[in-house]
């Protein structure tokens, strides 16, 4: 029950992050410069268990402009459409975040 409120807790918070990077996406393709700059790859993550890993790998492939491309031990190949949205990832705010729904204690 823990795991499912903390996921529903990550919900509005996740939501607001595919909403944001909607706009982004919409700006950059509508844009006549269409800024972009595709970039690959690997974002750590500190997930303890499988499903955390799929949580967070599954949340950077919601979000537009990126897309989760494989999980390996302890990081996520991804592509993103640009540069900014690469770095905003490697930031580890949605690692945390999702390490937070994961919980104490979670076993491998």
């Amino acid at each position: 029950i823990g795991l499912l409120l903390r996921f529903f807790a990550y919900l509005p918070w996740l939501i607001g992050e595919i909403a944001k990077a909607n706009l982004d996406v919409i700006k950059r393709t509508l844009s006549p410069q269409l800024p972009i700059s595709p970039t690959l790859f690997r974002v750590r993550c500190t997930q303890r268990s499988d499903l955390g890993r799929v949580i967070f790998a599954n949340s950077i492939t919601l979000t537009p402009g990126t897309v989760a491309i494989m999980v390996e031990d302890d990081y996520i190949e991804v592509h993103a459409l640009s540069q900014e949205t690469a770095d905003d990832l490697t930031s580890g705010v949605m690692d945390q975040r999702v390490s937070r729904v994961e919980g104490p204690g979670v076993q491998v």
